[in-house]
């Protein structure tokens, strides 16, 4: 017969935690109503999770109740499914200042899109710089004034 491997004891590091007691103990609270919304808001955390058992003190019995009392409360519109958490963003400093990437400059203008479905550059035409010729008529309009 194989012999049972030790079980080893939780480290002590000199100091005991204290277990935890529960709420719903202390309160002697026996049923959790999902009505009751000012003590189910106890159990959630500002962000509308659901607070941990190692976090509230309760036992499994308990955690189950309170969570099926807040899934009834938030369908009942009494608890919100979420909270929007607004945070403040840091002083970043002026949006005008490029800070460690330094001033970029003029980039001139962008160079034509590729417009071929073959990934090919499309044909560049020779540009002739010849001025046009107005026509006549144009010309004497503008010599009378």
């Amino acid at each position: 017969m194989a012999k049972k491997p030790m079980r080893s004891k939780p480290k002590d590091n000199g100091r005991r935690t204290k277990k935890k007691v529960s709420v719903l103990v202390t309160e002697k609270i026996e049923y959790v109503d999902y009505k009751d919304v000012n003590l189910l808001k106890r159990f959630v955390s500002d962000r509308a999770k659901v607070r941990a058992r190692r976090v509230t003190g309760n036992d499994t019995q308990q955690q189950a109740e309170i969570a099926r009392a807040i899934k009834n409360a938030r369908e009942m519109a009494l608890l919100p499914y979420a909270t929007r958490v607004t945070t403040q963003r840091s002083n970043r400093g002026d949006r005008g200042d490029r800070g460690d990437r330094g001033d970029r400059g003029d980039r001139g203008p962008r160079p034509d899109r590729r417009d071929d479905a073959a990934g090919e550059a499309p044909e560049a035409t020779e540009a002739v710089d010849t001025p046009t010729e107005a026509p006549a008529e144009a010309v004497e309009a503008t010599e009378e004034v």
